[in-house]
């Protein structure tokens, strides 16, 4: 194997999630960042967890991050079929080639023997409780169905020199025969596996460390055959921010990208941060874009300890990939949102798009624009604390800065930002204000607030009529 081919192989039982998508990820950066070729390869042998829809959810949610694959069941490809149940007689035959050749034997044990073989062990206080070969040494002749066992050597050790956590061993003794292949004709994962892995030829494996107890029991299928192993690199946990692996009972961090996509993260956010859950690119910069992240992948720099999955961080690189969009990319990001909430009934494009870039530098992730607008466009004025405070620490000066808004708001033939921006100017001439004095009145009159966005632009927005009603409310409560 010279030419680097990695995989991703994801069972159909459910959604994409977040560790999964960093596992795919980084196998497609290390072969973009290698010239080598990623495989999509679809391991659908548990046939009792499967989903209708999971394949396709997989794969939509992998498109929609930004990743493509080289072969898989939609683009074809010269090593398929591509799905594991569309490869059964390829696991059939080298089950047989094993048996033959004394790596494996048939089991004709029921569950219930294999059961109470079990309790009988444990019973004896037997440590290693391993399946005792009975049907090596003598099987049965009055039964007809059976599955197929792999002959575990005694006293080997396998050891392999991990890309990640270095040199990894574990003893044949510790690994009882196992099940290659099930009474109904369908093979175990890691039988299937190794398999795949060979005929496809894949030369890297990048995988969550949940998998390094399978490690040994795929070598030795490949041992079995005299094929070459592929190299492994098994990734670590991804964590919360408590530091407990990120599962999906976490009920305070969104487990699946599908929940990203639907709330308006970008895919060009969620690739940058995900790509960042345990690598360490060799750059100062957080923020990277897709021909970036491939450039400085190394999986020299792939992190030993847990990943944290910080919220914070994944809203700041969010953000800051909203902020690179144009206008028109930043209203057709939020659109659907805006859609929904029945936002832009009655509203002209160009509102719509004064709209969004208002909040650009506020966005996390796109539908906050339904929350943001709610905040400041609610026909309802309250006034916040601190505005009530700045507003009567003078109240005089603040009268005579609102009454004069008011009357420049009015005198106005055009409510365009410049021409507010113009009457605030105005106003702060007529009532001899300026600074916070001049604009923190302006301010709190139309928005309750002493922060928001750019003034002009949000009295604009709101329009003439909802901004001299605002004023004039603000005005008689003083």
């Amino acid at each position: 194997m010279s030419d680097v081919r990695v995989r991703y192989a994801p069972s159909p039982t459910g959604e994409l999630h977040i560790g999964n998508a960093r596992t795919a990820l980084f196998n497609y950066l290390f072969a973009k960042s290698q010239g080598g070729k990623f495989i999509l390869r679809i391991e659908d042998t548990d046939t009792a967890r499967n989903v209708d829809g999971g394949e396709q959810s997989q794969m939509n949610y992998l498109r929609w991050l930004g990743v493509e694959w080289n072969e898989s069941v939609d683009v074809g490809g010269d090593y398929g079929p591509y799905r594991q149940l569309e490869r059964l007689d390829i696991y059939q035959e080298y089950a047989n080639e094993l048996i033959e050749k004394g790596f494996a034997f048939k089991c004709y044990c029921t569950g219930e023997e294999l059961e109470a073989e079990r309790a009988k062990l444990e019973a004896e206080g037997v440590d290693k409780i391993h399946y005792s070969r009975r049907c090596l040494s003598d099987p049965p002749t009055d039964r007809e169905e059976y599955s197929i066992r792999f002959k575990v050597p005694a006293d080997v050790t396998y050891t392999w020199d991990d890309m990640v956590r270095g040199e990894i061993s574990f003893d044949a003794d510790d690994v009882g025969d196992w099940v290659i292949m099930k009474a109904n004709g369908i093979p175990t994962y890691n039988f299937a596996c190794a398999i795949d892995d060979h005929l496809m030829e894949i030369s890297h494996i990048f995988r969550g460390e949940e998998h390094i107890t399978n490690t040994p029991k795929q070598m030795m299928v490949h041992n079995a055959f005299d094929w070459e192993m592929p190299i492994c690199a098994h990734l670590t946990l991804i964590v919360n921010e408590a530091g407990k692996k990120l599962s999906k009972r976490d009920a305070d961090t969104l487990q699946f990208i599908e929940q990203y996509a639907k709330m308006g993260y970008l895919p060009e956010g969620m690739f940058n941060f995900i790509s960042l859950l345990g690598h360490a690119p060799d750059t100062e910069s957080e923020v990277l874009t897709e021909a970036e992240i491939i450039k400085f992948f190394d999986a020299n720099r792939l992190s030993k300890s847990p990943s944290t999955f910080d919220r914070d961080k994944l809203a700041f690189i969010n953000t800051q990939h909203i902020k690179n969009l144009t206008k028109d990319e930043l209203l057709e990001f939020c659109m659907p949102h805006l859609i929904d909430a029945d936002i832009l009934v009655g509203k002209s494009p160009e509102w719509a798009v004064d709209l969004v870039s208002l909040f650009a530098d506020r966005l996390t992730y796109a539908s906050e624009i339904v929350d943001l607008y709610d905040e400041f466009f609610d026909k309802e004025l309250l006034l916040h604390d601190d505005a009530k405070t700045f507003l009567t620490n003078d109240i005089d000066a603040s009268t005579r800065t609102l009454t004069a808004f008011i009357a420049e708001l009015e005198a106005l033939e055009s409510f365009s930002p410049d021409h507010i921006k113009g009457a605030i100017k105005a106003t702060g001439k007529v009532a001899s204000t300026k600074g916070k004095n001049l604009f923190m009145p302006c301010r709190i009159g139309v928005s309750g607030r002493v922060h928001g966005p750019d003034l002009p632009v949000l009295v604009s927005l709101l329009g003439r009529e909802v901004a001299l009603e605002r004023l004039t409310t603000v005005v008689k409560g003083l």
